[in-house]
């Protein structure tokens, strides 16, 4: 198993997105890339702690490999947008790519060039590449919220759309 660390606006949409794919066995919302130990939800949203919402994702790269990973990332989010998906605006919603290894750092590079030259967003990506610091675990109410929350406005409006997305452009790779 290996891990990924995606940040691409609301944790909430890149979970349920994520714990639909083939070959992933967990996704955890958490912060990362910040100067706070420890942050809540409610500091990561007050935009003082410099942290992103993020998740992170295990998967087995003999079913999915990471550059795919990252392929469904850039469909799912829109990484041109300077620190906002849509509605959600603050330096928490910021398109960013953590990195576990200098592999994971190259093959992001190349899929990022990929994305650019096939111009899928028509703009300049605005994706951060780091490597991962520090992750932190988000609050146990952001797990599988999407799931356990469906009715909500937000679900509905937000996450419910970028599922119906990702369920249509990667139905191959879907858990049966």
């Amino acid at each position: 198993m290996e891990q990924a660390t995606l940040g691409g606006g609301c944790f909430w949409c890149l979970e349920a997105v994520y714990l639909g794919l083939r070959g992933v066995s967990a996704v955890k919302s958490g912060y990362a890339a910040g100067h706070q130990d420890n942050p809540t939800y409610a500091q990561v949203c007050g935009k003082k702690t410099g942290h992103a919402e993020v998740v992170q994702i295990d998967f087995d790269p003999a079913v999915i490999a990471y550059d795919d990973l990252l392929r469904v990332f850039f469909t799912i989010h829109d990484p041109t947008t300077q620190d906002r998906q849509g509605a959600d605006v603050g330096p928490q919603y910021r398109s960013i790519i953590l990195t576990h290894s200098d592999a994971q750092a190259e093959t992001a590079r190349r899929v990022m060039a990929e994305i650019t030259a096939q111009d899928v967003w028509g703009g300049k990506l605005v994706t951060q590449l780091e490597p991962l610091v520090k992750f932190w675990p988000a609050e146990a109410e952001h797990d599988d919220y999407f799931n356990r929350n469906p009715g909500s406005g937000y679900c509905r409006a937000v996450v419910a759309p970028k599922v119906s997305k990702f369920r249509k452009s990667f139905a191959e790779r879907l858990k049966a």
